[in-house]
């Protein structure tokens, strides 16, 4: 009666196990070991009837025992049990079948590595010219680990190629065991070859781009010795991006000398789209949203020549924007003009922007070269002209009296025309190919002096000199995580306008604090000096004391000088998605002294959704000491890219 009451226990299919951790004491082992089990990495991610569980645990011992092989131990010996029971014991499928849902098989895994091999004799059946002997690096008594040895071939025959010799072979090697000894006995078949010279170079592929362009850029040039880093580095520079107009550039070596003596070697090109369209946009409470439109062409006219146009809407709300604003960059650019690796652009830009510190309308003309003087450091100078109306609010007034004062802005309007000689020295060895992707080492940072000559309003001049420096450095090695997972990033900004007073710099030149390039957590120009209550007592007044009020308006002046540092922790978090945590400090006055009373600090967290072109930045930031005339407590930043 009681077992006609009893519910049915069900069998587990797939059938859920656990691995036991095991131990071979070489930490590098166990993580290939580890890495190529199918019953570790497959888990989880594939589910398998009891059957099946017993086929991955057999295919396991072949699979595991080629791993301990190639570390030298060629005598090993490897048990899988599943609940105690081998892979052959009859009774292993039923027992899996019967194992009621949620009851975890338990699979251990044992090694016997056995004896270490070793090498006893080593061979190389050719005779190797001089200058690469120093390559071949594998000798008698060294353990036979098998990556060791392949590497050493392929380090020799990498060696022959450096030194001219094109068509040099060198075979995987051959090993003959030792039966009563745990000893090899390993043979290299080495063809060396002649040594040769770079013979025709051929160019293939080639649609608009013209191939003038490419031969005068090329590194490589008949009649050099052959070295393979030499083509290497040759069809690498024809992808970077100071032309830009490759998609994939591959390398074909001849296979016997042509009519100069040399190798032949042809460069199979493959072309990028000529033109380019995006779309993109950014929000942050300080200043609102934004989109933007971009056009380009790569290819004007066969030369790589680049054209660029940018259409962007500004100000979609904002508390530290009066309204709708637009920027129109337009850029024109010469690659290699007049020398490798130097470009020449022109650019034109039309501006307006309405801020609570300015109303901007600008018109920007500007003749810039730039010079790449090796892998990191690159320097450009030129000459940008500038013509703008700028409407600025600069104070209040007080009108009433008694104990309901009225205050009402005071603004005024200058014109002014700007010439300047920008000079930028830029330093970067992140590595990357673009300023969105995400940096997670090296060093960032740029010197700019721009001595600027002010007509109109103010008839000045002025040097504004600006130091900036990001570095980013990696945890991998202090914590248990994979490279570019956990990653620091710090950087510093010093600004300086040297010259006449403040009062004679155009507002658009000096500098302002507040926002997501400087101190997050404060609105966009909302830290720095501020315009005063511009009256006393009306000339009405019958009372003097009482109507006065000191204090300041909510409109920034502006300052001669900036200083702000910023430290950030970022973790990436699963495949796309990561996390920061940052502090921002700074100050602007017209003195880069330290003053606690001007110094600014702002905290915040964020999220990041890693993305092909880059990662998508959310912050939430807020201010750790506010203004009085700051009624916002946070603010949030949305883009592309980190945040430096």
């Amino acid at each position: 009666m009681l077992a006609g009451l009893a519910g049915p226990v069900w069998a587990a299919d797939p059938v859920s196990y656990k691995v036991d951790k095991f131990s071979t004491g070489d930490g590098s082992m166990e993580a290939m070991l580890r890495a190529t089990s199918d019953l570790v990495t497959l888990r989880t991610s594939a589910p398998v009837s009891p059957y099946a569980l017993i086929a991955r645990a057999r295919a396991d011992v072949e699979r595991l025992k080629t791993v301990i092989e190639s570390f030298g131990y060629y005598e090993s010996k490897i048990t899988i049990q599943i609940d105690g029971m081998t892979l052959n014991d009859p009774g292993l499928a039923d027992h899996l079948n019967a194992l009621p849902k949620k009851h975890d098989a338990q699979v251990q895994i044992r090694f016997e590595l056995g004896p270490l091999y070793h090498l006893r004799d080593v061979k190389i059946d050719a005779e190797l010219p001089p200058s690469v002997q120093g390559a071949f690096t594998l000798k008698a008594g060294m353990p036979a680990v098998a990556d060791t040895v392949l590497a050493t071939g392929t380090r020799l025959l990498s060696a022959l190629g450096e030194q001219g010799y094109a068509f040099a072979k060198v075979d995987p090697p051959v090993a003959y065991e030792d039966k009563t000894q745990p000893l090899l006995d390993v043979t290299f078949h080495v063809e060396v070859g002649p040594r040769v010279n770079i013979g025709e170079i051929h160019i293939t592929g080639l649609k608009r781009v013209h191939e003038s362009l490419v031969r005068r850029r090329l590194l490589l040039h008949t009649g050099e010795v052959y070295r393979t880093s030499a083509i290497e580095s040759a069809r690498a520079d024809l992808l970077s991006p100071s032309i830009g107009v490759f998609a994939a550039v591959n390398v074909k070596v001849g296979t016997a000398v042509d009519a100069t003596g040399g190798v032949p070697i042809t460069f199979q090109l493959r072309e990028r789209l000529r033109h380019t369209f995006g779309v993109s946009g950014a929000y942050s409470t300080d200043l609102g949203g934004s989109g933007t439109l971009n056009w380009g062409d790569r290819n004007v006219f066969g030369n790589a020549e680049q054209f660029n146009v940018s259409a962007s809407i500004t100000g979609l709300g904002g508390s530290a924007t009066n309204g709708l604003g637009y920027d129109l960059p337009i850029k024109y650019i010469l690659p290699d003009f007049g020398h490798r690796d130097q470009s020449l652009q022109f650019a034109v830009e039309a501006l307006k922007q309405e801020l609570v510190a300015y109303d901007q309308t600008a018109f920007k003309a500007g003749v810039t070269l730039t010079r790449k003087l090796d892998k990191n450091w690159t320097v450009s100078a030129g000459i940008n002209a500038t013509e703008e109306t700028i409407d600025q609010i600069v104070g209040e007034e007080l009108s009433g009296s008694g104990t309901a004062p009225t205050y009402t802005p005071v603004r005024q309007t200058f014109d002014y025309t700007l010439v300047a000689l920008p000079l930028v020295l830029s330093y970067d060895s992140t590595d990357l190919a673009s300023p969105l992707d995400d940096p997670t080492h090296g060093v960032r940072g740029s010197l700019s002096l721009v001595p600027t000559h002010s007509l109109g309003h103010s008839n000045a001049t002025f040097l504004v000199t600006t130091v900036k420096l990001a570095t980013y450095f990696d945890l991998d090695h202090l914590l248990p995580t994979e490279p570019g997972r956990s990653v620091v990033a710090a950087r510093a900004l010093i600004g300086s306008a040297e010259g006449p007073g403040v009062e004679s710099l155009p507002p658009d030149q000096r500098f302002y604090g507040g926002g997501s390039s400087s101190i997050r957590g404060y609105p966009y120009q909302s830290v720095g000096p501020y315009f005063p209550i511009l009256s006393d007592c009306p000339a009405n007044a019958t009372s003097a004391p009482p109507c006065k009020v000191a204090g300041q308006t909510t409109y920034p002046i502006g300052a001669t000088t900036i200083s702000a540092g910023t430290l950030e922790f970022r973790q990436r978090i699963a495949k796309n998605f990561g996390t920061v945590l940052f502090i921002d400090g700074g100050q602007v006055g017209n003195s880069l002294k330290l003053s606690a009373t001007n110094l600014f600090f702002g905290i915040g967290t964020g999220v990041r959704y890693y993305t092909p072109i880059g990662p998508i930045r959310v912050d939430f930031a807020v201010p750790l000491k506010r203004y009085d005339t700051d009624p916002q407590a946070f603010q949030i930043y949305i883009g592309l890219g980190q945040a430096f």
